[in-house]
């Protein structure tokens, strides 16, 4: 019976959160984020793909 009055809580804390990930302006700040997440997945795939090659080299 808990669970039940927690429940509407719970439901009105999700749809704040997604109300407020929806924002569509970015800021300089949100902008510089992604510009580095992905620097930072670009330099992961070179990393991983220059590993392959070297595997696929000293076999």
């Amino acid at each position: 019976m808990k669970a039940l009055s927690i429940l509407p809580v719970v439901i009105l804390m999700f749809i704040g959160t997604v109300m407020t990930g929806c924002e569509a302006n970015e800021g300089p700040a949100e902008q510089a984020g992604e510009e580095i997440d992905n620097a930072v997945e670009n330099t992961g795939e070179a990393i991983e793909e220059a590993g392959d090659k070297l595997e696929e080299k000293t076999q």
